[in-house]
């Protein structure tokens, strides 16, 4: 995490939700779920990393390229949506036709799922996937497999939704992977989860592209399901950041693991907070001056997202 910057003025309202998010998070119970069971020891692990072959396209055939050019913004906006390493968790990274993931084998989960999405992808066409299956690129003796899910009591919740990748059968049918998906509550997947996903491709239209990262926010002994022990997260973050005609912005969401729809500005919140919150540093290749000023607070004004609930 970078340092703050010396002119940042906190929203009192923001102190308070970031407060108590973080009392939550490091102060909240086991989930006492009677679809999940008691997780085994916690062990201490190294991170690890390893990245896949693949190549991110918008065809078999053409590689895809960020709509943000070096040019307009004096540096590379390539890959700009990766978070830095986590550290002292388990983490391979793998990169998908249409998202990059941090797998955490301990967790069976991701820690993260990151990627742009564009105009032109947010109007794809391109028939929904149904089909779970384990990511080729993890062992399997450390994935999940979609029996663990069955009659668990909770969705296969996509980080990088399925709406999102229209542009690419490939990319669709690799947004199935269960490295991309959570144990998540059918009321909040189907809900205020599904309506935030359906206002990011808005703004994509709107915009010209915007960068996106989601994951959980797991307990050090998270509840788990099935014979893999798949962790179920306690809450769910989203991390936004758009280049509007030059002027960068970012804005953090959480939302706990249960039913509920509020406003969505209700679980809107600071990157900085968020940050302190996921235990992540997001956007890290973006110069220290644009960090610091856009993840320092949320300019509501800057985001169309709250138009809508």
């Amino acid at each position: 995490m970078k340092k703050k910057s010396k002119s940042q003025k906190f929203n009192p309202v923001a102190v308070i939700i970031v407060l108590a998010a973080v009392a939550w998070y490091l102060l909240r119970p086991a989930d006492d779920a009677t679809t999940a069971t008691p997780a085994p020891s916690e062990t201490t692990s190294s991170t690890t990393s390893s990245t896949t072959s693949s190549t991110k396209s918008t065809t078999s055939t053409t590689s895809k390229s960020s709509t943000t050019s070096a040019t307009s913004t004096g540096f590379s906006v390539e890959n700009i949506e990766i978070p830095a390493k986590i550290v002292g968790r388990q983490e391979q990274i793998i990169t998908h036709t249409g998202y990059t993931a941090s797998y955490n084998s301990d967790w069976k989960i991701p820690n993260w799922v990151a990627y742009e999405l564009t105009k032109e992808e947010a109007e794809g066409v391109v028939p929904r996937g149904n089909s779970f299956v384990p990511d080729p690129e993890v062992p399997r003796n450390k994935s999940a497999t979609t029996g663990d899910y069955t009659n668990s009591g909770w969705d296969r919740g996509h980080m990088a939704p399925a709406a999102d990748m229209r542009w690419s059968e490939k990319a669709m049918k690799e947004s199935f992977y269960l490295s991309n998906v959570c144990p998540q509550n059918r009321n909040l997947n189907a809900g205020i989860w599904k309506d935030l996903e359906e206002q990011v491709r808005g703004l994509a239209r709107q915009k010209g592209n915007v960068y996106v990262v989601s994951g959980p926010l797991v307990s050090k002994k998270p509840a788990t399901i099935g014979n893999n022990n798949v962790a179920v997260p306690d809450a769910f973050f989203k991390v936004l950041l758009q280049n509007n005609n030059g002027e960068w912005s970012a804005v953090a969401f959480m939302f706990a693991n249960k039913s509920g729809r509020q406003p969505l500005s209700t679980y809107a919140m600071s990157v900085e907070d968020m940050q302190i919150v996921a235990e992540m540093d997001f956007f890290p290749a973006l110069p220290d001056s644009i960090e610091e000023r856009i993840e320092s607070h949320v300019d509501f004004t800057k985001w169309s997202l709250f138009a809508k609930k």
